[in-house]
């Protein structure tokens, strides 16, 4: 085989097996690009991003501006449907948003602030009869007598606040931008396109990453039934160690996750502590819910929730909550699946009356405290949709290549609460259930293979 053919072959071998590795990550001009294609496509004129001593971390991540986005002063960055992005940075810190394309405009104090973001906004593409070499002001007095509709732009808003993930920016700066005759609308469907959608390297991670889990919790309950036979004292501290470091070892993070057990499983976010951890004894009811994902640039995280009982059989009483909970995951579950697969556009609230629906109708109502579910990505909880109609109202779409739990529970205080949690994938015609298989029973922790 000629030498060059042979180094060809090698670097085609190479990319297939090292996917993610040899992505390059896109410039910020192609992100801008890509902004501009998602506002033309939601009919926008606009998204305008701003920050203020960090106060919007979505822009920096969005952005792909780094840990270094927010400064001291206020910045504006302007990207519009159509045409050149500008940004607007103090003169004290006019470097701050070089690495993003288009132009700069510098301000010193509040006046010229207003003014050049005013400007931004009502900038539009070639205006018929306006020279390029006019000044801006006299381009823009030209365009506001030749487009008289207003300008429909997104930010970091929420009416209501009904997405307080979404509600990044203050309602005085909205009151500004809306004071320049430009109507305001949220950005939470431009958010989750551009934070949430995982890309299929991040999607294989965290199948990867949820197929670890699973494993590890089966060893957990294997560890506790260890320890119980062998009459080994061992607390909810000890389970929660063990699998931190099972985690660890298997390439994933360090998790400090929730081990509980009888009335400390009523506490949905109960972490045991050295200090703090209860025992767990022959008889005890056990909740896991434990979250993690691989050590590597841009993983996804997985979460999940297993519930045991430590003896050969479960109580009737453990038995029945349970099996109301499991209807309700599989009844939410189902729901996604079946209006995915016929191309229909649901929102997570919807998601969450289907689940919640089954509790109250059980008679639980009261003892589902929280929402169904959370997006899920390269945090535990992620900046997509999230399947709540209870905490808050959220209105965005299930997407295809969004990530999310499903984690309906019951808490009966001072004596035990049952979550079972498993997280689904949305494809583009499907859903994937991810951490198979999933939880059908409570585990008897004690009972003989």
């Amino acid at each position: 085989m000629k030498p060059t053919r042979f180094f060809a072959l090698a670097a085609l071998l190479i990319s297939f097996i090292f996917p993610a590795a040899m992505r390059a990550e896109p410039t910020p001009a192609d992100r801008v690009a890509e902004i501009q294609k998602a506002l033309q496509a939601a009919k926008l004129d606009g998204w305008l991003f701003y920050d203020f001593r960090g106060s919007d971390p979505l822009a920096a991540r969005i952005l792909r501006l780094g840990d270094h986005a927010s400064g001291s002063r206020r910045w504006f960055y302007y990207i519009p449907a159509t045409g050149e992005p500008t940004k607007v940075v103090h003169s004290i810190e006019r470097a701050k948003l070089d690495a993003l394309p288009g132009k700069r405009v510098v301000y010193r104090g509040w006046e010229e602030l207003h003014a050049e973001v005013r400007e931004a906004l009502n900038a539009v593409p070639v205006v018929a009869g306006v020279s390029p070499a006019k000044p801006r002001a006299a381009a823009a007095a030209t365009a506001a007598t030749t487009d008289k509709r207003t300008k429909r732009v997104a930010m970091q808003y929420s009416p209501r606040n009904d997405i307080p993930y979404i509600s990044r920016v203050d309602a005085g700066t909205i009151e500004l931008v809306k004071s320049f005759g430009v109507e305001v609308v949220t950005s939470a469907e431009l958010v989750q396109q551009f934070e949430a959608v995982l890309t299929p390297a991040q999607k294989q991670s965290h199948v990867e990453a949820s197929d670890k889990l699973h494993r590890v919790l089966m060893e957990a309950f294997s560890e506790i039934g260890r320890n119980i036979r062998e009459n080994k004292p061992i607390t909810e501290y000890d389970i929660q160690q063990f699998i931190s470091r099972r985690l660890y070892e298997e390439g994933m993070t360090k998790e400090d996750g929730i081990v509980a057990v009888n009335a400390n499983t009523a506490n949905p976010h109960y972490f045991p502590t050295r200090e703090s951890a209860s025992p767990i004894k022959r008889g005890d009811f056990v909740l896991l819910d434990i979250v993690g994902k691989l050590r590597q640039p841009g993983a996804i995280f997985t979460d999940q929730t297993w519930t045991g009982f430590v003896g050969d059989t479960v109580p009737e009483e453990y038995v029945r909550i349970f099996n109301i909970v499991r209807e309700a995951r599989d009844a939410a579950t189902e729901f996604v699946r079946k209006n995915v697969r016929e191309g229909k556009r649901i929102h997570g609230a919807e998601v969450d009356d289907v689940s919640r629906g089954v509790i109250k109708r059980a008679g639980y109502g009261e003892q589902f405290t929280h929402r169904t579910g959370h997006s899920i990505g390269e945090e535990g909880h992620g900046n997509g949709v999230n399947i709540d109609n209870f905490e808050t109202r959220d209105s965005r779409f299930i997407t295809a290549g969004v990530c999310f739990s499903i984690e309906p529970g019951i808490y009966q205080e001072g004596r035990f609460g049952v979550r079972s949690e498993i997280d689904v994938y949305v494809g583009d015609k499907d859903i994937e259930v991810t951490g198979q298989p999933i939880q059908t029973e409570i585990v008897p922790i004690l009972k003989a293979p």
